[in-house]
């Protein structure tokens, strides 16, 4: 008897293994990152980061919940291990890299100014000395614009909606962001608004983020090479990005 019972508490824990194995990832993204995640008109989340972490998931046989939440909470549930990995249009920067780890890149960025359409004396970063620079709390965008030190004010704001209304309201005089996002509202609902303003700075590159040591970045690492050597990169960058990426 002691023995059937041991060998179905081993039978047991084994089925609890099992279950534990399979239990989704939980995968955060940004509430509004356009195009790289963003609502659809029937309130579905979509986008580039959404669709190629899909075809990685698929890819690498991973189970997995989407968790939306602000931007400046990703890196903070990645630490505490509340999350299991997070693409939200992450910059690799050396701060994030001690505190989680991050995936081979997977696009090449930028920071762009982006000021009202009839705004013609801001050029670049040093005419905005004494004026005020709206951007996204917790971005590299926000750590830019604070060491640039010479603005009137840099105002937060936990989502891209506010920070550009902020600048079309007078309540800023340009919004400092990611190039791919300032290029999309500028030829969207900022068409005939405003316009971008000046060179790209400090070339970045996006990573998917993960808790340190985690057993999933040799997975998703593979997964997103196989992903660019088949095509499908490629076809999820044109759709969402309006070009072929530059690099691979």
């Amino acid at each position: 008897m002691k023995r059937v019972v041991a060998f179905m508490l081993m039978c047991l824990m084994s089925v609890g293994t099992v279950f534990a194995a399979e239990k989704p990832l939980v995968v955060a993204h940004d509430t509004n990152f356009k195009p790289f995640e963003f609502k659809d008109q029937k309130g579905q989340y979509t986008g580039f980061d959404i669709e190629l972490w899909d075809a990685i998931a698929k890819k690498a046989g991973l189970a997995y919940k989407f968790q939306p939440m602000d931007f400046n909470g990703i890196v903070p549930g990645l630490q505490t291990g509340q999350l299991d990995v997070g693409i939200a249009g992450m910059t690799i920067t050396p701060a994030r890299a001690k505190v989680i780890a991050f995936s081979t890149p997977y696009y090449d960025s930028g920071l762009q100014l982006i000021v009202r359409s009839d705004d013609k004396a801001i050029n670049s970063i040093d005419d905005l000395a004494g004026k005020v620079i709206s951007t996204k709390l917790g971005t590299s965008s926000e750590a830019f614009a604070k060491a640039f030190g010479k603005a009137k004010e840099v105002k937060l704001y936990p989502n891209n909606d506010a920070m550009f209304m902020e600048l079309l309201t007078g309540g800023a005089d340009a919004v400092l962001f990611d190039l791919p996002v300032v290029q999309e509202f500028s030829t969207t609902a900022g068409k005939g608004k405003v316009k971008l303003a000046g060179p790209i700075y400090e070339g970045q590159a996006y990573g998917i983020g993960f808790p340190q040591k985690s057993a999933y970045i040799e997975k998703v690492n593979k997964a997103l090479a196989e992903l660019k050597a088949d095509g499908t990169y490629d076809k999820l960058y044109t759709k969402w990005l309006g070009e072929a990426p530059k690099t691979k």
